[in-house]
């Protein structure tokens, strides 16, 4: 078994992912910016703004996987913000890169999430690994800067994976459990028209991913985290009511109103992005969940 070092463990991937590691028998380090070596997944301290890094844990670590992030829908856009949100995702990478090219023996490869924000909005058009970043969108732009950063550690030599997460489902955070709230009252919305396009996954699966890139030494470069089938807004929403299986009023929040209410923020309901898990499938990957209504229902059994 293997010891695994992960940077944004404490997130909604984070913790899913430490727990399926550890249950199949890996030990998992931390990175916290406070040290508590006695904690279930012991945490080692590092600071971004300071670039300071226990280097102890990057030593000990046969794998690094950086969730590392700033949220992306956690406040309203400011230019702070925004640059907020690209610099702890390329601070933290630059950070683990040159804790890296300290270690006394080689690290056996370095795993990174990425986000299907990198192509923007782009309507109907299925998306592959090939094509190139959107235009005009500051998730794309944040993204491009990310994976900018995680090449530099792939030019080094190192096996170096970044997979392209998409709208993780999961109960216990993210934009299904939002999504769930109106249900208590017998509503449900979709936003604007709902037909612009959400590549989800389901939580295990996207874990099944990282874990894969870890155990199979083939994995390298970019990958798709979405299941096959990205379903639209407002059929995700009405997916949701079936397996919830309980009346509910399916209604539109409407454009105007959450653009004025969110800003720019509110791209990330909005931008329409179809995306293929084709290539990670051809690498080997299967998926669990590959349906929506299916895995809807084992996150409302499993609460999970």
């Amino acid at each position: 078994m293997s010891t695994i070092l992960i940077a944004g463990g404490t997130g909604l991937v984070g913790k899913h992912l430490s727990q399926m590691l550890q249950a199949a028998g890996h030990t998992v380090l931390h990175l916290s910016r406070k040290q508590d070596l006695n904690a279930k997944f012991p945490a080692y301290a590092w600071d971004l703004d300071k670039k300071t890094i226990d280097q102890a844990a990057v030593d000990r670590a046969d794998y690094i996987i950086n969730l590392a992030g700033a949220g992306i829908a956690d406040e309203r856009w400011t230019d702070e913000r925004k640059q907020l949100i690209i610099s702890s995702r390329v601070d933290s990478t630059l950070l683990l890169k040159a804790a890296i090219e300290r270690r006394p023996s080689p690290l056996k490869a370095f795993i990174s999430a990425s986000a299907v924000g990198f192509y923007g909005s782009r309507g109907d058009q299925l998306m592959t690994e090939d094509d190139a970043t959107g235009k005009d969108s500051f998730l794309a732009e944040s993204v491009a800067a990310w994976e900018q950063a995680v090449e530099k550690i792939a030019e080094t030599g190192l096996r170096t994976v970044a997979i392209r997460v998409g709208v993780v489902l999961s109960t216990r955070g993210g934009a299904l459990e939002k999504m769930l709230i109106p249900f208590r009252f017998f509503n449900a919305t979709y936003f604007g028209n709902g037909q612009q396009w959400m590549s989800w996954v389901h939580i295990d699966d996207i874990c099944r991913m990282f874990i894969e890139a870890i155990e199979n030494e083939r994995f390298s470069g970019v990958y798709n985290g979405v299941a096959p089938h990205p379903s639209r807004n407002q059929d995700l929403v009405r997916e949701l009511k079936k397996a919830i299986g309980r009346p509910a009023v399916v209604l539109p929040a409407p454009e105007i109103v959450l653009r004025a209410a969110m800003g720019e923020m509110a791209d990330v309901v909005f931008e329409s992005t179809r995306v293929s898990s084709k290539k990670i499938e051809a690498a080997g990957f299967k998926f669990q969940f590959p349906d929506l209504l299916p895995a809807l229902k084992d996150l409302l059994r499993r609460k999970v």
